[in-house]
């Protein structure tokens, strides 16, 4: 099986050294990325740790497709104990880091500990002693500052361009639940708080550098040149309109959340549609080495707004479900989030939550208000930074998150497996973990389309597809690949049999479950708000369950917290699917 390669760095913040360790054994057993992050976490981070303090540990990770140069491989995993679900949670972005980091020598990068003083962190090309090359800079001048502006710093003083830069913005630094770690300014680990886990630790900014010689494979096989060939001629609308081109067909199946989940139609779709994104785009994006170009850099030329985005999601967030039909405005709260480091989801949520709570829906310049409260923690931003989980009795708000993570759009109440999805994920109410939504808009051939109506025979289907993000998060290949990088391809680029990488996702999964059941979590948590509007969803959930060999409470059985019983170092964990 192809995988990363290169040792551990391990930095510790509170001693401010560094060591690097070789872990060529897990490697060969998780691939890289989300899987080398949580064998590493499951091993190392205490189960009773606070998500925001110095026991907890926050990884950093390529996989084996970030030394290739095909398509949809420009990504990088974070890995920590979330402050926002209070459970081990992996997010990726998206940009140009990944191949820096790789350049640095490094399979993963693990921070320990806490500085009592803001610090930038400079890795830079491992030695040929295999010694690391890292630095600590007290940076003073940084605190509270914008991520455009932590870029312009490194810019002058180390002639490094952003995509050599992951950092927090003031929302990672003033612990906002669902702070994001950005790197290439615009480019978020999103979801999950990860962002206020780096500015607990007293970091501002992660640097990464060099042109190391690693010890990879590099004779790829022909379905890589197929892949970045296909991608390249492909006349996806995506091209164009990025994931906001399923707003229109989210509405028209009522999949759009809307008013605070209130509805799920909204009647100014089309003042925030694709098309009026598209409209707005005025060059092509994209990620490192990636003819995708999926990206939306876009630019108001009236009100002189400039930013990256907005996609689907945060169209949604600060769209639709705030009440808000001009696509400016949306693009204005993207540019605050990405600038202040947070999850466009989550704050476009805690956003909507309060709209409601004044009934003020549809109120621009509150919006935008309250996204400067919340990241600097000011008035009723600092409860807001809290999270709808945590602040929603306040403000006499139904509480619409799955294991304390807010909920992203393709609304599970129309699309009824996509529902399940949110309440399995692990790390809580995300679409990407399960992504079940193309099978049943459908954005899939007829084929393989679902009927988004019940959960007969989705189970299986849902496993599987679980499964196989985990190995595309490992690997790391983003998930718009959808339909060019077949089972097929994935198992010839990774040069494994395709049911051992679904068992390596199985063994993922299991982690990351039996991690969060050492913390208390439980079948009780696997729950949705409008889990009695779908046909089945208890039986469905038991179903599911079973098919992972799991108990009738969602536990993993046989664990009792204890990590010898399932051994991530060696990837013992059980890989039925």
């Amino acid at each position: 099986m192809r995988h990363a390669r290169g040792p551990l760095l391990t930095i510790d913040l509170t001693d401010r050294t560094a060591s690097a360790t070789p872990i060529d054994d897990r490697l060969d057993a998780f691939v890289g990325g989300r899987g080398l992050n949580t064998s590493l976490a499951y091993d190392r981070v205490p189960f009773d740790a606070d998500p925001l303090g110095a026991e907890n540990r926050l990884y950093l990770s390529t996989g084996p497709m970030q030394y290739s140069t095909t398509s949809y491989t420009g990504r990088m995993a974070a890995t920590a104990l979330s402050p926002l679900t209070d459970g081990l949670c992996s997010s990726n972005a998206g940009g140009f880091l990944s191949r820096n980091f790789t350049g640095a020598g490094y399979a993963a990068v693990e921070l320990v500990g806490a500085s009592d003083d803001l610090l930038a962190v400079h890795v830079r090309e491992i030695g040929e002693d295999g010694e690391p090359d890292v630095t600590f800079e007290e940076v003073p001048d940084l605190e509270q500052t914008e991520v455009s502006a932590v870029s312009d710093r490194f810019a002058e003083s180390h002639d490094l361009k952003p995509e050599h830069v992951a950092c927090v913005g003031p929302a990672g630094e003033n612990g906002v639940r669902f702070a994001s770690v950005m790197t290439s300014d615009t480019r978020a680990f999103g979801r999950g708080g990860l962002g206020a886990v780096l500015g607990a630790k007293g970091v501002k900014a992660l640097t990464f550098d060099g042109d190391a010689e690693l010890e990879i494979d590099l004779d790829w096989p022909d379905e890589a040149g197929d892949v970045h060939r296909e991608a390249a001629t492909s006349d996806s609308i995506m091209k164009r309109q990025g994931t906001t081109s399923v707003t229109e067909l989210a509405n028209e199946v009522d999949a759009l959340p809307s008013y605070y989940f209130a509805e799920t139609s909204f009647e100014g779709a089309a003042g925030i549609s694709g098309d009026r994104v598209e409209e707005k785009k005025h060059k092509k994006g994209t990620c490192s080495s990636c003819a995708f170009a999926c990206k939306l850099p876009t630019r108001d030329e009236e009100t002189g707004v400039e930013t990256e985005g907005p996609e689907f999601e945060t169209v949604m967030a600060f769209g639709s479900n705030a009440g808000v039909d001009d696509v400016v405005d949306v693009m204005r709260a993207n540019e605050l989030c990405d600038e202040l480091g947070m999850d466009t989801i989550s704050c476009g949520d805690v956003v909507s939550m309060f709209l409601e709570s004044e009934d003020e829906f549809g109120n621009a310049d509150l919006v935008r208000s309250l996204v400067e409260q919340i990241a600097y923690r000011e008035g009723v931003g600092d409860k807001l930074a809290e999270g709808v989980h945590r602040a929603h009795e306040e403000f006499g708000a139904d509480d619409w998150t799955v294991k304390g993570m807010e909920f992203s759009g393709h609304d599970g109440r129309a699309l009824n497996g996509q529902g399940l999805a949110f309440a399995t994920a692990n790390r809580g109410a995300d679409h990407m973990y399960g992504e079940f939504y193309p099978y049943e808009y459908p954005l899939v051939g007829n084929e393989d389309a679902l009927d988004p109506t019940g959960l007969e025979g989705k189970p299986p289907k849902l496993v599987a597809k679980e499964n196989r993000n985990a190995v595309l998060d490992s690997a790391v290949i983003c998930k718009f690949s959808r339909g060019t990088v077949t089972d097929d391809r994935l198992a010839a680029l990774l040069d494994a049999d395709y049911d051992d990488l679904l068992g390596l996702g199985a063994r993922i999964v299991e982690l990351e479950r039996a991690f969060n059941n050492a913390r208390g979590f439980d079948r009780g948590d696997d729950t949705l708000p409008y889990a009695d509007a779908i046909d089945g969803f208890e039986a469905g959930l038991s179903e599911y369950y079973a098919l992972r060999g799991w108990t009738e409470d969602g536990t993993v059985p046989g664990y009792g917290g204890d990590r010898s019983d399932l051994d991530a170092g060696s990837g013992n964990a059980s890989a039925d699917d």
